[in-house]
């Protein structure tokens, strides 16, 4: 059985994704219909379409990979900034204030202690074109665990914001944007598709059916 956070995280990632690729037409009722699922209807949803596997009879279903996981996996959808050998940047799409990043490490823990040096230096770095490029009064950096995988919160106070600030829904258009102006461009070869055009080319996730 599913807890009650990882069945918010879940639905508000599906919601992430419906915003993303369904027709504009179609969004509505299938974000309602999501909206209204218990759990139950969830975990069957997420069952037929992959997400999550069942086990034997009697013996309930496999735990589904870590939201965080999935996005490093680029098995979800995320709005990727930036990454090195041990951690990925991508903007929080709950954010605490405009712009706010999540270091991702790449290896899957519960133990702040044991976040790898490198997310931090991958942290410093976009707090410093977060400063740049949006002029904050500081930029908060904030371990956290949720969901058994550490992560670091960079976020820019413009006011007195905080971690246990309230937070908002960004929409698809100003993740863009902040995309746009935080993302790393890395030069590639001519006639050589990306990783990202291979992925949608090879493996674009839609939910098959909406219940």
């Amino acid at each position: 059985m599913l807890t009650e956070e990882q069945i918010k995280q879940i639905r508000e990632q599906l919601i992430e994704e419906i915003n993303l690729k369904f027709p504009e037409e179609k969004k509505s009722s299938a974000i309602k219909q999501l909206q209204t699922m218990n759990a139950e209807q969830l975990e069957q949803f997420l069952i037929q379409n992959n997400l999550i596997k069942s086990k034997s009879p009697g013996q309930g279903i496999e735990t589904p990979q870590c939201i965080f996981c999935s996005i490093i996996d680029e098995n979800i959808n995320s709005y990727k900034i930036d990454e090195n050998k041990e951690a990925i940047a991508v903007l929080e799409i709950n954010p605490i204030s405009k712009a706010h990043v999540l270091i991702l490490p790449k290896e899957h823990n519960s133990d702040l202690k044991k976040i790898p040096r490198e997310a931090f230096t991958l942290a410093k770095k976009i707090a410093k074109k977060i400063k740049t490029k949006f002029s904050p009064k500081d930029v908060e950096i904030s371990p956290a665990c949720i969901m058994e995988h550490c992560i670091i919160n960079v976020f820019p106070i413009y006011k007195n914001e905080n971690l246990n600030s309230k937070r908002y829904q960004a929409t698809q258009e100003e993740l863009l944007e902040i995309q746009k102006i935080l993302e790393i461009k890395k030069k590639t070869p001519k006639n050589k598709k990306t990783k990202t055009e291979k992925i949608e080319a090879e493996k674009l996730w839609l939910p098959r059916r909406i219940p």
